[in-house]
């Protein structure tokens, strides 16, 4: 059985998750905030070995370097964000004091399938907040982490580079509600819903 563990950091809110297989006590870390000191203290003792950002931008990988180090884990990324990872511009780090930039160590395809935690874990390609944003689908458990496509009763900014406001639409609508209803999305900022909420209450994403 997997638990999951939130936090908030950094000024704008960002949500981590701390995914842990209570039977081997082995953890992923979904997105890895600019804030490293609060970070490390959220994860610390964490038996981790994984992290999974949902896209590149500075405010969802920004303490990724240190955490990998730190840990000797692999991180995941989708293949169509590397360019958002590795471009200071794009990812908006160099808007936002010294830019930096990250490199995956695996990089997934939209509909590939992954085991982590002893799940499978179906990695879905939603563009439209950043050229490559993938949610994580763990479908045994039925959990969907999202980070900035989907939120409750709204969608994630699409004036930044590579964004698009009829393709984060038509992510959601194609992509993402067609998962059934009773998925848990946990949302890169604000409060955690549900596949069939959304379905019913998103006001950008409902036909």
């Amino acid at each position: 059985m997997l638990s999951v563990k939130s936090a908030t950091f950094g000024p704008i809110e960002n949500n981590c998750y701390l995914i842990t297989d209570e039977k081997t006590n082995k953890s992923a870390l979904v997105d890895c905030t600019e804030d490293s000191d609060k970070m490390m203290n959220f994860i610390e003792g964490a038996n981790l070995e994984y992290i999974l950002l949902t896209h590149g931008h500075f405010d969802h990988i920004g303490a990724v370097d240190e955490v990998r180090e730190k840990y000797d884990i692999k991180v995941y990324a989708a293949a169509a964000e590397k360019e958002t990872l590795q471009n200071t511009d794009i990812n908006l780090s160099s808007q936002f004091g010294a830019g930096f930039k990250v490199e995956a160590d695996e990089y997934l395809n939209d509909g590939q399938e992954i085991e982590l935690l002893g799940e499978k874990v179906r990695c879905i390609l939603t563009p439209g907040h950043t050229k490559g944003g993938m949610c994580y689908y763990f479908t045994n458990s039925g959990m969907l982490f999202s980070g900035d496509t989907l939120f409750q009763q709204s969608v994630g900014r699409t004036d930044f580079p590579g964004g698009s406001m009829s393709e984060i639409v038509r992510s959601i609508r194609e992509k993402l509600f067609i998962l059934p209803d009773y998925v848990r999305v946990y949302t890169g900022h604000g409060m955690m819903t549900t596949i069939k909420d959304e379905k019913m209450l998103n006001p950008f994403a409902v036909e």
